[in-house]
């Protein structure tokens, strides 16, 4: 029995962990199933550009707490109008103390965009490693460690996860949509030669040093952010993975922000970015 609970007691991805899993699995078998040790010390910085959204946030928090790694939450709120700011202040109070997930609040006075919300967050990063996550529940945080296993097996410096890519569930939504994402990430592999799926995608997880290198030359204030990023990683030669993850998307009566202005923008990012730094 005691021993049953020591086996119990591992933190997961942790070394002891991972060896407790290939003494009762096999090497080989824990390979396939994408178990890898996280370092000890090891801190991931979650981004999460906030927007009106105070009927997702507090689910959304507790379900980036539930991963079992070492974070920070860094939420940026960009000037909401309904209840956001004060669920993120009583967050902020009651996370405190908890140096398993750390939450660190910042308000914007005014309403500046996603990819300004993203700057402000980037700026106060503190892990080894970030990750984007929208408050919004359309991406599932307990794909976090299939993410990073790349970047921490110094494998990639950037991972993007898609939601064209594999056999992940996907919500069927939009066609338009999906034709537009697909016709704008095309676009974007023209001008960066990357053969991306899913340049679109909010999940965007970066070496900190990549971070620290490109957030003061970004420029974008709204969905802008990611073309523009996609090409400034893309001049960098930087190692690139992609990876297949989950999407539930939800409709506009369910809250979704991004319109039609915001494509047209897109294009112009791709081209803008694409030809120059």
């Amino acid at each position: 029995m005691p021993e049953e609970s020591s086996q119990s007691d591992l933190k997961p991805w942790s070394s002891e962990w991972l060896t407790q899993q290939e003494q009762t699995l096999g090497a080989s078998a824990c390979r396939q199933l994408g178990f890898y040790a996280i370092p000890d010390g090891f801190m991931l910085s979650v981004v999460i550009p906030v927007y009106n959204e105070e009927k997702t946030l507090q689910d959304l928090v507790d379900r980036v707490r539930q991963v079992p790694i070492r974070k920070e939450l860094i939420l940026v709120n960009d000037c909401s109008k309904d209840g956001t700011a004060e669920i993120l202040n009583q967050l902020e109070a009651e996370g405190g103390a908890d140096e398993f997930n750390l939450i660190r609040v910042f308000h914007h006075e005014v309403n500046r965009g996603k990819g300004a919300a993203l700057r402000t967050g980037f700026q106060n990063v503190q892990g080894d490693v970030a990750i984007i996550q929208d408050a919004d529940l359309e991406y599932d945080p307990n794909e976090y460690p299939r993410l990073l296993k790349p970047i921490v097996e110094d494998k990639a410096d950037v991972v993007y996860g898609s939601r064209f890519l594999g056999d992940q569930p996907h919500r069927v939504l939009y066609y338009w949509h999906y034709l537009g994402n697909t016709f704008l990430t095309v676009l974007s592999n023209w001008f960066t030669n990357l053969n991306l799926t899913d340049m679109e995608t909010c999940y965007k997880v970066f070496r900190r040093s990549v971070i620290d290198e490109l957030t003061p030359k970004l420029k974008q204030n709204r969905f802008g952010f990611e073309p523009e990023i996609t090409a400034r990683i893309a001049r960098r030669r930087l190692r690139i993975f992609e990876m297949s993850i989950s999407y539930s998307g939800r409709t506009y009566a369910e809250g979704k922000h991004i319109g039609w202005r915001d494509g047209f923008k897109a294009l112009w990012c791709i081209v803008r970015y694409g030809i120059a730094d």
